[in-house]
């Protein structure tokens, strides 16, 4: 089977790493099978480090460290020269419109979340013929896309 770029925005990254969350358990499985490629760059990943030290989580730092090795396991940082991104369409949430980016330069099949202006967008990425935009718990279409490889 062929591999393919995902992008997991924060929430998502919080459901997989921190609180383990049942319906991220297919996902999961693809990313310890390496059936799918996470992605992130910097910036993005910058986020994920803030948002677990907000104080209405409560992690403490046992859990943030956990936490943050699991991410760094399963999660590529790439760097990434900016591009044009006339073709992107815009977020309504400009601190999610850097997803979008990322999906569009790590030429990701597919974006992961669960934020409601990233998910308005699907129709828009699809048609344009960029990347799909699903749920977690959604995951079962990525593996209806890759090919088994000859």
């Amino acid at each position: 089977m062929s591999t393919c770029n995902v992008i997991l925005d924060t929430n998502v990254c919080l459901d997989l790493f921190v609180f383990h969350d049942v319906r991220c358990h297919e996902l999961m499985q693809m990313l310890k099978n390496r059936i799918i490629n996470a992605i992130t760059r910097k910036d993005c990943r910058d986020e994920w480090l803030r948002v677990l030290t907000y104080p209405l989580l409560s992690l403490n730092n046992h859990t943030q460290e956990k936490s943050i090795i699991e991410y760094d396991k399963a999660v590529l940082c790439c760097d990434f020269e900016s591009k044009n991104y006339a073709s992107l369409p815009m977020c309504k949430d400009q601190d999610d419109q850097k997803f979008l980016e990322l999906a569009y330069d790590a030429q990701a099949k597919f974006l992961i979340t669960k934020d409601k202006a990233l998910l308005k967008l699907s129709g828009k990425t699809k048609k344009r013929q960029l990347f799909h935009i699903i749920k977690p718990e959604q995951s079962h279409l990525i593996s209806a896309t890759l090919k088994p490889v000859i």
